[in-house]
């Protein structure tokens, strides 16, 4: 009569498994519920995987209009400012919202003509109900803010351009 080690509830391969889709999908955390057992996984987002996303942007696509030339109109404007967009902001590492400063009727973190400090908090994506500092991944000064207060972004939208 053997005596039997307690089974743990906990499966390591879940947990990795989790962290392995955190990565793939670049959230910053996951929960998951089975019965009485609830397992959250986080990671914090540091500058140098936001760097990384300069090159994934996509073009929005164009709205259906009554009029093929107004249909051009809308696109133009749009083509002028994503080349700039694209080459030079830094991108959004998630799906979320975005305040720009940390707390309702507050100062911003930044506005256009700021120095900015690699590192420095430039604004606050809210995801899943977790506040997310997004750093700056270098120093510079902020040329442009692409997002207001409160908007939703996607994953790899164009946040800020710094200089």
């Amino acid at each position: 009569m053997s005596s039997q080690k307690p089974v743990d509830p906990i499966d390591p391969r879940l947990i990795r498994k989790l962290a392995d889709i955190l990565k793939e999908t670049e959230l910053t955390e996951i929960e998951v519920e089975q019965g009485e057992l609830k397992i959250r996984v986080a990671r914090t987002l540091t500058a140098a995987p936001v760097a990384t996303y300069a090159a994934q942007v996509a073009a929005p696509a164009p709205v259906a209009a009554p009029a093929p030339a107004a249909a051009a109109a809308v696109a133009a404007p749009v083509a002028a400012e994503a080349p700039k967009a694209a080459k030079d902001a830094l991108k959004s590492p998630m799906v979320g919202t975005v305040y720009l400063s940390p707390q309702p009727g507050a100062a911003t973190f930044v506005k256009v003509g700021d120095k900015v400090k690699a590192g420095q908090t430039l604004l606050i994506i809210e995801a899943m109900k977790t506040m997310n500092p997004i750093p700056a991944p270098k120093d510079g000064t902020v040329s442009e803010i692409l997002v207001s207060d409160a908007q939703p972004v996607e994953f790899g939208e164009g946040l800020v351009v710094i200089d």
